[in-house]
């Protein structure tokens, strides 16, 4: 009875390892790779698939997800001799399962290793500056080199990232000091510009005032000069109008007497403030003087008056 359930037992054991061995489940965007008495048999894709058990075994199990690797730091002697630790992420896929079995032992380490000559190589071509400023260029060569080795194993390498570029202290330090340095420098440069530009605007503004006070001064000129110009023919008017109203009263009758008498008139009341405003004054020795100058005026106007006629 023991050895009854025993054997029971022992094929049921047996019942499951061969339907366990028979039967094979494939995931989603994988492959197993089947060997038939240590020879390759075929790619089982995602699904169900049932092998002959004890003939049939899968060697190797490969996702076709894009893989993401971690590149160890490493480090790196730049082109001014100065070390630096470099890390980063490799991106690659697996697009034929058979060769990344076949192809190499271990694809992900020896792509790794790749990625970490060929990072060694470019870092030494360049100085300590240049580093930050060409990750693009380090990045595209380091996927250039890997994806060209890993092609005959059936490998896609997609991208690569540079995560941190570690300098030694001591450099950081003097980058810190050099970028203050230089931030100072743009600063001085920035605020001498400005003051440049700010003496040029008031030479500027200096010039434009003094051009317009010339024109303003020229127009004020020119409105003086003609503002003179219409008061002298103003003037000039007025006399020529007052000469010609006299020359019209005097051929009128009585004109003559008239004219004697205003004569007459002026000398008279300047004669008297000659008289006032000095304590000495010279009288003509014969005060018939003023009628001979009155005469005198008289025939003037006479004469003039028959010239016109």
């Amino acid at each position: 009875m023991e050895t009854a359930t025993i054997l029971l037992i022992g094929l049921i054991i047996f019942v499951f390892f061969v339907l366990k061995s028979t039967i094979k489940i494939v995931p989603q965007r994988s492959v197993f790779i089947v060997e038939r008495m240590g020879k390759y048999r075929t790619s089982l894709q995602a699904g169900l698939h049932f092998l002959i058990p004890f003939i049939d075994k899968i060697t190797y199990k490969h996702t076709l997800k894009e893989q993401a690797i971690d590149v160890a730091s490493q480090t790196c002697i730049t082109r001014d001799n100065i070390s630096v630790e470099v890390d980063g992420i490799l991106y690659m896929q697996v697009l034929d399962a058979k060769k990344a079995s076949y192809g190499i032992d271990n694809y992900r380490f020896a792509s790794i290793q790749i990625a970490q000559t060929t990072m060694r190589s470019i870092i030494g071509k360049l100085e300590l500056d240049k580093t930050f400023e060409e990750r693009e260029t380090i990045n595209g060569t380091i996927v250039e080199a890997v994806d060209t080795a890993s092609d005959p194993w059936g490998v896609k390498i997609s991208r690569y990232e540079v995560k941190n570029i570690q300098p030694p202290h001591s450099i950081i330090d003097a980058m810190e000091i050099q970028m203050r340095a230089e931030r100072e420098k743009r600063a001085v440069i920035a605020e001498s510009e400005g003051s440049r530009q700010a003496k040029i605007n008031e030479a500027a503004g200096d010039r434009q005032e003094l051009i317009a006070r010339s024109e303003g001064e020229k127009q004020k000129r020119i409105n003086e000069a003609a503002g003179k110009a219409a008061e002298i023919e103003m003037v000039a008017k007025a006399t020529s109008d007052g000469l010609r109203h006299i020359s019209k009263a005097i051929n009128e009758e009585n004109g003559l007497d008239a004219v004697n008498l205003r004569i007459a008139e002026q000398y008279l009341n300047e004669f008297g403030k000659l008289a006032s405003t000095n304590n000495s004054m010279i009288i003509p020795s014969n005060m018939a003087d003023i009628s001979s100058i009155i005469a005198t005026a008289t025939s003037v106007f006479k004469g003039s008056e028959k010239h016109s006629k």
